[in-house]
């Protein structure tokens, strides 16, 4: 029997080889201020050769040199960059005491069967985990193969999987599975109370769920999760799970600090790969994994003997140490070193940073206009209210909103005002006012607040199989009907999975087509076969909801604001487009060169030098979305979870169900 590794399989892979020497050092290094990450202090001379002062683009005639590159990617990159030399060097150091040695060849060997492994060839290899994981393939070699090698033989192997443990392996993968729907809650004393509603109409269970539970992911999707697999974490879980029948209720299953309610949908049978066949293929993948925590222990044991000293991010060890990034037992590491691999890895990024702030400076000076810092005060302060930062007074709270960004998103202070901010405001300014008509907030009032249609679609790859599906669900349109068809012949993982659900649709969504159809269709009726851009859909409509009990008087200030906010950011991007394509742009890091043609300096019959335009499919669609903070949505949307330690992960578009 052939395996076929998935992609999920190999960025998983690449995943677990990077996080080896990730873990742990990176307190080491952050030991500064927010201020102190986000301006990395510069050493006066002391015999540092300095990068060339030669342009490395010109935007419109201005030059930005390669003196300024460097230390911009310095400033956002050097953190990070450093604790990936810092790790190698401890390695370096601990394979010297043992007399190791990992060659290019070695490393080119690796990559060679890593590739093998996945039945790709090497070239194609190299392009997934460019193109997927943004790695490119010298840094690929050199931070995650070449440490992964050097762990793996200070690590001198690790043990051979036990019997028990292939045959758990065995079960995860290829054993049965449960369909199921959850509701994830708080407290207990929630979860009971769900737990006796859905008792009290099963059939609800997946509204329950939408309206109730905690987990965004599986919430969005009315209760669904991907099939639960036994071994998959928790074990109090999996019994729960395996110990229902169709139909049943679980009780209150506690998961660390969750409170799980568990509805069977249905059973999945094994696979049905005899355990011999598949065997060799298990024992692999165990040897690997015990491999990788071998390597994660050894190295977390250099790490704790090892003496590291963070110079970047420190002013006054700075001084005592000019030149100097970081001491890593003795041996330093140097800003030098730091910035020539900061340019290598991230020089394209931020020079395209720099062109979009030359730009739309060039642009403010041409009309005379000026960002204040009240104003980028301003708009910090409506993103923080905006997200649901705000004090008992309800004004907003700055301060734990932008903690919230340097910590959470990991954006040094510095750089999220020059990079999001500023122009955010730049832009805003030289975009002016936008106009909202009654039409608009017509559209708005009834999208947000309006009925949406509850259908179950089947999504079909071509329109053969689509009118053959469309003859079997016109023979017996009823949704558990529509239901088996979809699950049977979708071509669309997340309908598959979800037995053709799919979220109640909303007019104005950005989807004519679909919305055009599907509130054309009474309760209980099936559309003909629908064609939306490549695929083709069976309709079938279960009914619509009520609308919400909301006034056009009371929604109108919040719908004007939220029409108001999206316009002007369409505009904002359309004028920056503008900009971009009026523009003599010369990128020496890229080797691009681009000058205006007279329509785009122009701007043809626009105005003010900006073309005339229509609203795109995606930026009508950007429209009809709920803004956060509004009626629709709450204002603090919790962050999707996955369940701690036990592997349920919500369904979605990228999670197909495996192969039966």
């Amino acid at each position: 029997m052939r395996f076929r590794s998935t992609g999920w399989e190999y960025a998983r892979e690449i995943g677990a080889a990077g996080a080896i020497v990730a873990v742990g050092i990176g307190w080491r290094l952050l030991t500064g201020s927010l201020e102190a990450d986000a301006t990395p202090p510069l050493p006066a001379g002391a015999g540092v050769q300095q990068p060339g002062t030669k342009p490395v683009a010109i935007v419109n005639g201005v030059e930005i040199t390669s003196d300024r590159l460097g230390e911009e990617c310095l400033g956002r990159h050097g953190t990070a960059v450093l604790e990936t030399l810092v790790n190698r060097r401890i390695i370096e150091q601990a394979c010297r005491q043992q007399g190791m040695d990992v060659t290019p060849q070695d490393v080119s060997a690796e990559i060679d069967a890593m590739a093998r492994r996945f039945s790709v060839p090497r070239d194609k290899w190299l392009e997934m985990i460019q193109q997927e994981r943004g790695i490119m393939p010298q840094q690929y070699a050199e931070d995650i193969v070449w440490p992964m090698i050097a762990l793996r033989r200070l690590a001198r192997g690790a043990g051979e999987p036990t019997a028990e443990e292939l045959q758990e392996a065995y079960e995860n993968r290829f054993g049965p599975a449960v369909k199921a729907r959850i509701i994830v809650s708080r407290t207990r004393q929630e979860a009971e109370s769900l737990r006796q509603q859905a008792l009290a109409a099963p059939d609800e269970f997946g509204g329950l769920a939408r309206q109730h539970s905690v987990d965004v992911g599986s919430a969005s999707a009315n209760g669904w999760v991907q099939p639960i697999r036994l071994h998959s974490g928790d074990p109090q879980f999996d019994r729960a799970a395996f110990a229902l029948e169709p139909g049943r209720i679980s009780e209150v299953v506690q998961v660390a600090d969750q409170f799980i309610v568990i509805k069977c949908e249905g059973q999945l049978p094994p696979a049905g790969a005899k355990f011999e066949e598949v065997r060799t293929h298990l024992a692999e993948e165990l040897r690997e994994r015990k491999s990788r925590q071998s390597s994660s222990d050894v190295f977390r044991k250099l790490q704790d003997v090892t003496k590291v000293e963070n110079v970047l991010n420190e002013p006054t060890r700075a001084a005592a140490h000019p030149g100097v990034a970081a001491i890593v037992n003795g041996q330093p590491i140097l800003i030098d070193q730091v910035r020539k691999v900061c340019l290598e890895r991230h020089g394209r990024e931020v020079v395209e940073v720099l062109v979009t702030r030359t730009l739309i400076e060039q642009a403010l000076k041409k009309q005379q206009q000026t960002v204040a810092q009240a104003d980028l005060d301003t708009e910090i302060a409506r993103a923080a209210g905006q997200m649901g930062f705000t004090k008992p007074d309800g004004a907003a709270d700055t301060a734990a909103w932008l903690e919230r960004v340097t910590r959470e998103e990991k954006i040094p202070l510095r750089h999220y005002m020059e990079d999001v901010v500023w122009p955010s405001v730049a832009l805003k300014k030289l975009v002016g006012g936008v106009p909202v008509s009654q039409e608009d907030l017509d559209k708005a009032f009834a999208a947000t607040f309006g009925p949406r249609a509850r259908c179950r679609i089947i999504v079909l790859d071509n329109q053969r199989r689509a009118q053959e599906v469309w003859q079997l669900a016109r023979q017996n349109a009823t949704p558990e009907a529509i239901g088996n068809l979809a699950e049977t012949y979708s071509a669309d993982p997340t309908t598959r999975a979800l037995r053709g659900e799919v979220p109640p649709i909303q007019r104005w969504g950005g989807q004519p087509t679909l919305e055009r159809e599907a509130f054309a269709l009474k309760p209980g009726e099936l559309s003909g076969v629908v064609q939306v851009a490549d695929r083709f859909m069976v309709i079938y409509c279960e009914g619509f909801t009520d609308p919400a009990k909301v006034s056009f008087a009371e929604a109108r200030s919040e719908l004007y604001d939220d029409i108001f906010e999206k316009k002007q950011r369409i505009e904002m991007a359309r004028h920056f487009t503008h900009l971009r394509e009026a523009a003599s742009i010369d990128n020496f890091i890229a080797g691009t060169s681009q000058s205006p043609t007279a329509s785009r300096a122009k701007g043809g019959p626009g105005g003010n030098g900006m073309p005339a335009t229509t609203l795109s499919k995606t930026e009508a669609a950007d429209l009809a979305k709920p803004r956060i903070g509004s009626r629709q949505l709450p204002t603090q949307a919790p962050a999707r979870t996955a369940l701690p330690n036990q592997g349920v992960v919500p369904a979605s578009l990228n999670a197909p169900l495996p192969a039966r």
